[in-house]
């Protein structure tokens, strides 16, 4: 096994470069004025904490208060929720892109963007999928290559991108590409698991260990020795728990709750989370020192919408999956397809393919067959809202759809919203917000809706 400092050793022959700007951070006024950092390739974190690599003295700085990450076209900054705020010039900023002289006022500290007469050479991989990762962007194949590197070590792996990006599928990869491939990949939604069985989900239990647990159960850290434990959601985690994960990490030992004897494991950890766990750790509800544990390698998946071009490769792919056989996706289907602005990211895109080749483009294809006057298969007719825009009937036909898949689903897990949502491949609480969105209850005991 190779230590964690040691994951950027090797470059892969098949790689070629992506050139960013070289950038330093440098303090020109506060506790702290000459201060200098460089922005990795990775970004830079600035605050108070431990964790940052431009670390400052000034009280009124959180302790990370924002971070900075290099782009092909220049250099991006990211409030982490601070106390006090990042701003440029007179305007408070939350999410904005930055010019060279640029100065960021944090606190009472004031730091200038300076941009290097060199430029940094980014490796960036060949290839236009990965796995069960498609897409040809120079942001895609830029983690490609970061993953081809850092699979066959056993580094922590934290992965950080909105929901539907195909943050699991970061994750199915690197354990596929890793030495570790034969054996188990197990993989646990945090925020699906009530807190207080949470722990015994991780570390198990011992017989007696609490009502209920009538014999020994191991963990899914045992369950995953020898091979690879992805927590989905990490940033749902209980601040209490966070302190035993951390000594896991560090000594590769679990205890099952109600033991006294600890338990030697070898799993590989990969973490994932769509909030900002910078922000959750000035707000108090992640641990600092468990966030820098985590991202020893940290992969950003950039939104769909920030990488337009993969839209057609990846619709193409659904389209030939779902349909079972090869075929070009119909031209008026692609033509909305790169309109849209996919806040749901790759799930969406994939949902929108699948409801499209099951209610919408295999009528369009055999209404080519058959008289203008066939009648269209029963109950249809009344989905379809004839008395509006195409574009506002096709939205109100999307809500009625997700409604009735809804109430079907729940109806099939009696209620239960967390069951609903394994089934339907989303996070308990990107389902909760569809059910209040479109006026669907569930009566789930003890549900809170």
């Amino acid at each position: 096994m190779l230590a964690d400092d040691e994951i950027a050793t090797q470059l892969l022959a098949a790689e070629v470069a992506s050139v960013l700007p070289a950038v330093d951070l440098v303090v020109l006024d506060g506790l702290d004025r000459g201060a200098r950092a460089r922005v990795g390739t990775g970004g830079a974190r600035v605050g108070t904490g431990a964790s940052a690599h431009l670390r400052l003295r000034d009280p009124t700085v959180s302790r990370i208060h924002c971070e900075i990450r290099l782009r092909s076209s220049g250099v991006r900054v990211s409030d982490a929720g601070s106390t006090n705020g990042t701003w440029v010039d007179a305007m408070r900023v939350r999410d904005v892109d930055l010019s060279a002289g640029t100065r960021l006022r944090l606190g009472g500290t004031t730091v200038e963007v300076v941009f290097g007469q060199t430029a940094l050479q980014v490796p960036i991989s060949s290839r236009d999928h990965l796995g069960d990762l498609l897409g040809g962007s120079v942001e895609m194949r830029r983690i490609y290559a970061i993953l081809e590197r850092v699979a066959p070590t056993d580094a922590t792996v934290l992965v950080q991108g909105e929901t539907g990006t195909g943050k699991e599928v970061v994750a199915r990869t690197v354990h596929a590409l890793s030495g570790r491939r034969d054996r188990a990949f197990v993989a646990v939604d945090c925020g699906a698991i009530a807190g207080s069985l949470i722990e015994s989900e991780l570390f198990g239990h011992v017989r007696g260990a609490f009502s209920g647990a009538i014999s020994d159960r191991q963990g899914l850290f045992e369950e995953a020795d020898g091979g690879t434990l992805f927590l989905d959601e990490i940033g749902e985690l209980p601040l209490a728990l966070q302190a035993k994960l951390l000594r896991a990490l560090e000594t590769r030992e679990v205890r099952r709750v109600g033991s006294n004897q600890t338990r030697r494991i070898d799993v590989r950890l990969i973490a994932a989370t769509n909030r900002s766990l910078a922000q959750s750790v000035n707000d108090g509800a992640f641990r600092e020192d468990l966030y820098y544990r985590l991202a020893v390698v940290d992969v950003h998946v950039p939104p769909l919408r920030s990488r337009r071009e993969d839209v057609r490769l990846l619709a193409q792919h659904f389209y030939e999956r779902l349909r079972g056989a090869p075929g070009a996706l119909p031209p008026q289907l692609l033509s909305e397809l790169l309109t849209r602005s996919w806040p749901g990211n790759v799930r969406e895109l994939r949902n929108v393919i699948e409801r499209s080749v099951s209610l919408q483009w295999q009528e369009d294809e055999a209404a080519t067959t058959r008289p203008a006057d066939a009648p269209l298969p029963p109950g249809v007719e009344a989905l379809i809202p004839h008395d509006l825009p195409l574009k506002e009937a096709r939205q109100v036909y999307t809500d009625r759809f997700e409604s009735l898949y809804l109430r079907a689903l729940l109806q099939r897990t009696q209620g239960n919203v967390t069951r609903a949502a394994e089934r339907a491949g989303v996070n308990r609480r990107h389902l909760q917000r569809m059910l209040a969105r479109l006026g669907v209850r569930s009566d789930e005991p003890g549900d809170g809706q």
